[in-house]
């Protein structure tokens, strides 16, 4: 009971008690290289993209007004929502599929918040120094010197921040009339709201937050226990070579390699001791394999005293690749993305849509011709002007009947028109029939689109 009572009481400060800050300290080593490079390619394409232009038009533009999706030379409409809804799902199954075969590769090395952090403390450390002069600055916050160096930092941050809010904007309002708009100091209200919204996203998570978007907000540090198995590729510390920890490495091998310098522990981003084992903190950056191979490197131990290895392989046993959930996963993963790339292929550059008019079921003239009435409206997700033709089938001698006929539809627009179809009363057999109402291209038969209908009558004969 009394121990019940002491774990409890333990449990409620860490709740409540202030955040440590962490100084992650600067290492060099083949896994910061990729981290880098690793950055500067996913910067390079967040910043860059917006700016690219593929004739006329921005490259990469989600125009939310105008209900488009400019991606390269692909125009995606509101119909095409499956195919967000696919990549979404195979963007799941991707992380999953990663994953499963070696941890968390993607929040060591391409998640956002892991990248602007990282782009963070080296602005941190270019203006405030290496860990440990961070931490004299810190001791000292009342300085000249420190008020200086803390205000140009911020200062930095924030014009990257805003930076970051402007390019993040300019995927969804063309970046070029926005960069004039801003150098005239004429942003509507809305676009400045989310200029600065996202702005303020970034120098606060990057920037303040830190590690605790990653412990605490991010759910995929939650679940990902589930996808693990002991073939998983993780970050792990060989205690077998490692332990007993002496301050001094020893020659005759009385100890083992670990000399307790901690640097494994000040390199990690999220302030944690890989020694201890796997944690659910660990976000695989491998900053503390590079420090700990310089300090092996130092002392004549062979590398890899902490490396990424798997359950399997530190217990003695052969790690297997290919297993059944991985199996699973990567054929799942192929299935969808073929599905996906067959369906992009072939998708239908035309649609039809077809309301019925809600004023009068139908009406009838003296000659016994039944007339219904439809609004149609016709996309055409192509790049140039169209003519379409009207056309009508599911009964006998049906006939559609409109001011516009054949319709032309711009490039990339929907056009909308009242259309009337016509079947004389001898011709129906019941009070409902299903119908059909196509738009073909006359520039390019092949680009059709027909959609279905219900003609309603007084009844049969």
């Amino acid at each position: 009971m009394v121990q019940s009572t002491a774990n409890e009481r333990t449990v409620e400060q860490h709740l409540y008690e202030k955040r440590a800050r962490i100084y992650p300290r600067e290492v060099h080593g083949i896994f910061a290289r990729l981290r880098v490079l690793a950055a500067v390619t996913l910067l390079g394409l967040y910043y860059g993209l917006p700016w690219l232009k593929l004739g006329d038009r921005q490259a990469v533009l989600f125009d939310l007004p105008a209900r488009k999706f400019h991606i390269f030379g692909l125009t995606f409409w509101p119909q095409d929502f499956i195919y967000l809804t696919l990549l979404m799902i195979l963007a799941a199954l991707t992380l999953f599929f990663f994953t499963t075969i070696a941890g968390r590769l993607w929040c060591g090395y391409a998640c956002p918040q892991t990248v602007w952090t990282e782009t963070f403390l080296w602005i941190e450390r270019l203006v405030e120094g290496n860990r440990a002069q961070q931490i004299r600055l810190d001791k000292h916050p009342r300085r000249l010197n420190t008020i200086a160096r803390k205000t140009l930092k911020h200062g930095l941050w924030i014009a990257f921040a805003l930076w970051t809010g402007f390019t993040f904007t300019g995927y969804f309002t063309p970046i070029r009339d926005l960069a004039l708009a801003v150098t005239s100091l004429s942003v509507s209200g809305w676009t400045l709201f989310w200029i600065l919204f996202y702005s303020f996203a970034t120098y606060g998570n990057a920037g303040w937050m830190r590690e605790q978007v990653c412990l605490y907000m991010c759910p995929y540090a939650r679940f990902q226990s589930a996808m693990f198995d002991r073939d998983t590729l993780i970050i792990s510390y060989d205690q077998k070579r490692g332990e007993p920890r002496k301050r001094k490495p020893s020659r005759d091998g009385s100890n083992g390699d670990c000399i307790d310098c901690t640097l494994c522990v000040q390199a990690c981003p999220t302030g944690i001791d890989i020694r201890n084992g796997l944690q659910y903190e660990c976000i695989g950056c491998a900053a503390c394999i590079d420090a700990c191979n310089e300090v092996m490197d130092k002392t004549g131990a062979p590398r890899g005293l902490i490396r990424y290895t798997t359950q399997n392989s530190l217990a003695g046993v052969d790690t297997r690749i290919l297993r059944p959930r991985v199996l699973l996963y990567g054929a799942v993963l192929l299935t969808l993305l073929g599905a996906l790339l067959w369906s992009i292929g072939h998708r239908n550059p035309v649609a039809i849509d077809i309301i019925r008019d809600r004023q009068s079921l139908y009406r009838e003239f003296d000659d016994g011709t039944i007339v219904n009435s439809y609004t149609l409206k016709i996309l055409n997700k192509t790049e140039r002007e169209l003519q379409f033709a009207l056309l009508a089938s599911g009964l006998p001698q049906i006939q559609i009947n409109s001011d516009t006929n054949p319709v032309t539809v711009p490039a990339g627009a929907v056009q909308s028109l009242a259309v009337q179809v016509a079947v004389h009363y001898s011709k129906l057999v019941a009070r409902s029939h299903v119908i059909g109402i196509e738009a073909r291209s006359l520039d390019d038969p092949s680009l059709t689109a027909q959609h279905e209908a219900s003609f309603l009558g007084p009844g049969g004969h």
